[in-house]
């Protein structure tokens, strides 16, 4: 009777007068607001606060960033072949108790190794299971036709809730303490917890769906259903057809994977070097204030919200051709930064940077759910972490030694942008591969 009652809770899910793929995905968005509590914007908006009491220099802390990112893509690969297997109803909740374990011992710290200890652990975790990997599967999984549009959103979580928080986490530091900050994070995390247990499924087919909420029509009806879809008119795929999915030990093999993990990190390279190096290369080149140019440096972050319209572009003209276009556009932002010299010119450089560079890693997953399908997209996605997570970590190392070296940030910006050049090039070479039948694998 305890058996037949627990598998009755734990079968049970809220009803939705709505696809319930949307309430997976606005789950999700709960789960990793908690969890930017570890990302770095978040910890650079309180650190002042930590280093006041603390006395520590800053490197002590950049360093356990950069250890916490790199550790995090190494587990990327396991833990987007544990997504691909078990879903996100048990990953992303054992993601939040780690994290807010994290959270109440950073609220405790009192050496450094305590600090490194427990971020480093936090960040690693945090950062695949509940902001990246897991989610970006679950929103492949549960969406077909509006796959596009569902990876946009989540895409959407990291910046916006990091953006949240550091409002949140700042006004709580500066009032009650940055420990009291965490332990708010902490209890945030926990209360997540359950909630996530109720919602999270595999996939849709789990509980009785299709991906989009199709009906699971036959015959003549499944055959008006998808020649009435105007998607599937425009060439995309109807929930109702099957669809090919690949292996990731196929998808390594092939050209276009390879060429879409080296696109990947080309991109975040440059725009994580510029992002970390932006705000003080504007102070110097604009002539502005560090508050103004901080203020840049939000909007151009913020306005990763344009994610949604570049998903509704994808879907009409292919993620590739916008991943194109929107590369060579910011490759060509370089001819613009001579002319940075107010405010005024900052601004609109910001603006145009954080329209064009901020969907652009969402097209390059587009590009992996589209040419791989969803059965191993998890795994397949994580194989490409460990890459992306050294560009990552790469980006502020490589703005400060050309600062130092050169006294500039100016040749740093130009080259970094050009880098997309080279990137769209590749991009162009990464056509849809075919998958190859059992004849041509034996021969």
């Amino acid at each position: 009777m305890l058996i037949k009652a627990l598998r009755s809770a734990l079968d049970w899910r809220p009803p939705t007068p709505f696809y319930y793929g949307w309430l997976v995905l606005a789950m999700a968005a709960l789960a990793t607001f908690a969890a930017t509590g570890f990302t770095q914007i978040v910890l650079g908006a309180i650190q002042n606060f930590i280093f006041d009491e603390t006395g520590w220099n800053r490197s002590t802390i950049a360093l356990a960033v950069s250890i916490g990112t790199w550790t995090s893509g190494l587990i990327s690969p396991l833990v987007g072949r544990l997504a691909d297997r078990h879903g996100p109803r048990w990953l992303m909740p054992a993601g939040l108790i780690a994290a807010g374990v994290c959270f109440f011992g950073l609220a405790g710290i009192h050496a450094v190794w305590h600090f490194y200890a427990a971020y480093i652990v936090g960040r690693a975790i945090s950062n695949p299971v509940v902001i990246g990997v897991v989610p970006r599967t679950t929103a492949v999984n549960f969406f077909r036709r509006r796959r596009n549009l569902a990876l946009a959103i989540s895409s959407t979580f990291r910046p916006l809730g990091g953006a949240i928080n550091i409002q949140i986490i700042s006004a709580v530091a500066g009032r009650w303490g940055w420990r009291n900050a965490y332990r708010g994070l902490g209890i945030a995390s926990f209360a997540l917890i359950l909630p996530l247990v109720a919602v999270m499924r595999r996939q849709p087919e789990d509980i009785g769906l299709l991906p989009d909420g199709a009906k699971a029509e036959t015959g003549r009806e499944a055959g008006a259903a998808i020649a009435s879809n105007p998607g599937h008119s425009k060439g995309q795929p109807s929930p109702l057809s099957p669809e090919e999915s690949w292996n990731a030990r196929e998808a390594v093999r092939t050209n276009a994977f390879w060429l879409i993990g080296i696109t990947a990190f080309l991109s975040l390279l440059g725009a994580a070097t510029i992002g970390y190096s932006m705000v003080p290369f504007l102070v110097d080149q604009a002539s502005i204030s560090t508050a103004q140019a901080a203020g840049v440096f939000s909007l151009s972050t913020f306005l990763s919200v344009a994610n949604v319209g570049w998903a509704y572009v994808a879907d009409r003209f292919s993620p590739r051709r916008v991943l194109m276009v929107l590369l060579v556009a910011t490759g060509a932002t370089a001819l613009y930064i001579p002319f940075i010299d107010s405010l005024a010119s900052a601004y609109v450089f910001g603006m145009v940077y954080g329209l064009l560079t901020g969907t652009v890693g969402v097209l390059e997953q587009m590009m992996l759910a589209q040419y791989f399908g969803r059965g191993s997209y998890g795994t397949i996605s994580g194989l490409m972490m460990p890459s992306q997570t050294v560009a990552l970590g790469m980006g502020p190392v490589i703005g400060a030694v050309v600062k130092d070296t050169t006294g500039s940030y100016y040749a740093l910006f130009i080259v970094m942008n050009l880098l997309n050049l080279v990137a769209a090039y590749l991009v162009f070479r990464a056509r849809r591969p075919e998958r190859p039948t059992a004849s041509m694998m034996v021969s």
